[in-house]
Formats: C-alpha cells, structure tokens, sequence
C-alpha cells in the first residue's frame, strides 16, 4: 500500500531480508512534451520488451511521462499516485517493479518533480525532488516545490533508494541513501548535452560517468543512471545511461543520442565482497556525523 512521499515512516531505517539478485533494465527514452498517453503506450512498450527479455526491474528517466521542459504545461499534466492513469502500469507490475518520472499533485495542491515505484500491483514508493535547480538554463524551481524527505525503500529484490538528477549532486544525498540500507540507489535524469571548449569530447558524459563511478566505490553500492535523449525547446538530451559497480567501474553503459534499453544485473553479493574488501563503508562513525552536523548547524542558527 502506497505509504505517501519516500515510502516509510519519518525516523523509521530498515534493513531488508530480502538479497539483491535481479535482471534490471534501463530505458532510455525519448519522451514527447506534455503529451501523456503517448508517453504511456512508448513506456509499456518498453515495459513489454524488458518483461520478454527476462528483466524484473524498469527504470526511466526523469519526467519520463511528460517531458522536461514543461514550464505552466506542469500543472496540466500533474497526476495524483492513485489516479487511474496508471491502472496499465499497475497490472504490468506484477511482472515486473516500474520506476518512473513524472509530474506529482500533492494534496496541499504544490506540484513535484518525482518518481513513482510501482510493484506487485501496488504504489511503492513516492520520491519527491529535493534540490529543483533554478540556475543557468535550468527553472525548476518557478514550477515545482522542493521535497523534504530522503529514505530508502524496500523491494522484493532488495532495499533501493532513488534520487533525481541534481538530487545525485548533493554528496548528502546518496550517502544518506546508503546508510539507510540501499545497496542501489536508482538515478532517474533529463541531462542537457554541453560540449568542452576546443574539444570534440562530450563534457557532460565525462563527468557524470565519473561522479557515478566515485560515488559507487566510496559507497560499495551500485549506481545506477537513467538518462533520457532527443531535443526539447532547442535542448539536446545525450543519454548514455549507465550502471557503476560497488567496485567503481561502469559495468553497463547505452550509446549517446539513441533510445536504447540496456540490461544488466545486481547482486548483493557484490556488494558484499566490495565492503568487506575494502571496509571504509562498514567502518562509517555515524554518531561522530550526526554531533558534528548538530555542532555546525547550532554554529550557523
């Protein structure tokens, strides 16, 4: 039963029983702007494909159901979890877990940037966007509220948590995630293509492909990314979705510029040699955080 914003009770960490050792894909999708059911029949077309394929688990990109770029569009295509829009997405996960980006209508009437965990035909888990940029070319924060909860979940195929696009620049964030028990944390993203000065390499790539793999090996968990392609308003959107390993190697990555679906593994296991052959994540003083953050915080009030 869905359980509101970020799944669980505030104050409440669990560790699952559940071991990690699922086939997942990743779809990297185009998305057309503000036009929900064609969003939908492109997803369950993916949803289908992955299911033949033998994957149990389906992750999206940010926004996925209706596009980036929405400005005032957001407020018309915002959907409550229980709305009957999803009731094709909710049969489908019985047979495998959905994530997926989209527009969420809360009930104080504020409209997130969010992901939807659909399993077992029921709503999972709600993750609200914490950090909507507003800098540069990006105006997130003129549409939508910020959401004020982090916390993982759990899956029949493990403990997972899921952040949004500049949610994985915040470092707090996917530590927070992995202390809490998520031995994956799923990244769901509408990265724009720049390009370096005097260089034909891609710079966007570059370095989330870096962020991704350090984030892994310092926290012996997977990462793993989602990025969706094609142009919106004259913004390109590169793709190269990709998966980092415990060990921080990418061990799966889909090609630039192209809808791809892209498979690969997780294993608890892998998890478990990464932490016990390197114990840095294991040996994490959590009390020593929390008293320093409580002494810098009294600091700055």
């Amino acid at each position: 039963m869905y359980a509101g914003p970020s799944g669980h009770d505030a104050g409440e960490t669990r560790q699952t029983t559940e071991t990690m050792n699922v086939d997942i894909a990743i779809a990297q999708i185009d998305a057309k702007l503000g036009d929900l059911k064609a969003n939908r029949e492109s997803h369950l077309a993916s949803i289908d494909r992955a299911i033949k394929q033998g994957a149990r688990l389906i992750l999206f990109p940010e926004l996925s159901l209706t596009g980036y770029t929405l400005r005032d569009l957001a407020w018309e295509v915002a959907l409550n979890p229980s709305d009957p829009f999803f009731r094709l997405f909710l049969q489908r996960s019985k047979s495998i877990t959905i994530v997926l980006g989209f527009v969420e209508s809360a009930p104080d009437h504020g409209i997130y940037n969010a992901a939807l965990v659909m399993e077992d035909g029921e709503v999972k888990d709600c993750t609200r966007k914490i950090y909507p940029p507003t800098y540069g070319m990006f105006e997130e924060g003129r549409y939508f509220s910020r959401g004020q909860r982090v916390a993982a979940f759990d899956s029949k195929h493990g403990r997972f948590g899921v952040l949004i696009c500049e949610d994985l620049w915040h470092l707090s964030l996917p530590y927070l995630l992995s202390l809490d028990g998520a031995e994956a944390i799923l990244t769901l993203t509408a990265s724009p293509t720049r390009m370096a000065d005097n260089t034909k390499e891609l710079q966007t790539a570059a370095v989330n492909h870096e962020h991704l793999k350090a984030y892994a090996r310092l926290l012996s968990s997977y990462i793993l990314f989602c990025n969706r392609v094609g142009f919106e308003d004259g913004v390109n959107f590169w793709g190269g979705s990709a998966v980092a390993g415990p060990g921080g190697d990418l061990i799966a990555r889909s090609p630039y510029f192209e809808e791809d679906l892209l498979f690969t593994h997780l294993d608890s296991h892998v998890v478990q040699r990464a932490r016990r052959f390197s114990r840095h994540f294991l040996d994490e003083n959590i009390d020593l955080v929390q008293r320093t953050l409580q002494r810098i915080s009294a600091k700055r009030s």
